[in-house]
């Protein structure tokens, strides 16, 4: 709840974030993106808030080698849903052959910030 005047300001993880990884590990994903930023504006604007400021930012991220994928999956659970080290072991041996001949392994995690205020009561 906020007051009259009060301010809201969140940072979220946007849309296809990380998809890169999650499509290498996955293949390729269908459907809208979840974690839009338009919806965020638009539940702001209908509980009543104007949002003043709404920016995206997608953000280069490298991974250097494999145990550093499984230990991110592990601690992410929802760029690859399930992801167990078993289950995913070919995948993993692929991506650790393409890190060895290309280096890096680059995905961009995508975040939101939203900031919005109550406006005050109509006079």
């Amino acid at each position: 709840m906020l007051r009259p005047g009060g301010g809201f300001l969140s940072q979220q993880v946007g849309p296809r974030s990380v998809a890169e990884l999650t499509e290498f590990m996955m293949g390729p994903q269908t459907g809208p993106p979840a974690r839009d930023p338009g919806l965020a504006r638009s539940a702001a604007e209908a509980a009543g808030l104007t949002v003043t400021d709404l920016r995206l930012e997608r953000l280069r991220t490298e991974f250097y080698d494999v145990g550093a994928v499984v230990y991110f999956l592990r601690l992410v659970v929802w760029i690859v849903p399930g992801f167990t080290v078993e289950r995913y072991r070919d995948r993993l041996e692929a991506l650790h052959q393409r890190i060895v001949e290309a280096g890096p392994f680059v995905a961009y995690a995508s975040r939101f910030l939203i900031e919005a205020t109550k406006p005050p009561p109509a006079s």
